[in-house]
């Protein structure tokens, strides 16, 4: 059963699945097609008085796209055996693989969103985009555009205002 919860509830778990293998981002284009996608960074914290989901996507995701249509997403945190689906939902496009079907995956539902959670993970938040912004290359250190943008491929930073905090229990 999902329940309502806070920040301080999920958040050792987000970060370590953060910081590992990653977490599950779900989105829905304009059309009501759904797409999930691997992210390895992400931030959650306060901003403008809100509590944010921070997410990067690179505009050359197919994710990006529906992000852009729609507004809205959500994270899911990934439970202990779904490994192979957070690295397969990272190696592949929702452009070209229908990642949900391929991988079993059931989706719910928001209860704030037209974005789906994914059933098996044990915590979910729902998301509004209340601003986003572009990395500007001349503002990043040269360390950081020689590790994490060699092809140049920089990121729109999505800020998601959390509208509810779901978990198992």
């Amino acid at each position: 059963m999902k329940v309502e919860c806070s920040i301080e509830d999920v958040f050792d778990v987000t970060k370590r699945n953060l910081e590992g293998g990653g977490l599950l981002l779900t989105s829905v284009g304009s059309d009501g097609q759904n797409n999930v996608m691997t992210i390895g960074w992400g931030l959650v914290g306060r901003l403008w008085s809100k509590p944010v989901f921070m997410v990067a996507v690179r505009p050359t995701r197919h994710t990006f796209k529906l992000l852009e249509e729609t507004n809205e997403f959500t994270v899911n945190v990934p439970s202990d055996d779904m490994d192979e689906t957070v690295a397969y939902c990272g190696k592949v496009s929702g452009r070209d693989h229908d990642k949900i079907q391929e991988r079993g995956l059931t989706l719910l539902s928001g209860k704030n969103v037209v974005s789906p959670m994914i059933e098996s993970c044990v915590a979910h938040y729902e998301c509004k985009v209340i601003g986003k912004s572009m990395v500007v290359p001349e503002l990043l250190s040269s360390d950081v555009l020689g590790t994490s943008y060699t092809s140049g491929d920089y990121h729109t930073l999505y800020y998601g205002i959390i509208l509810s905090i779901l978990m198992n229990r």
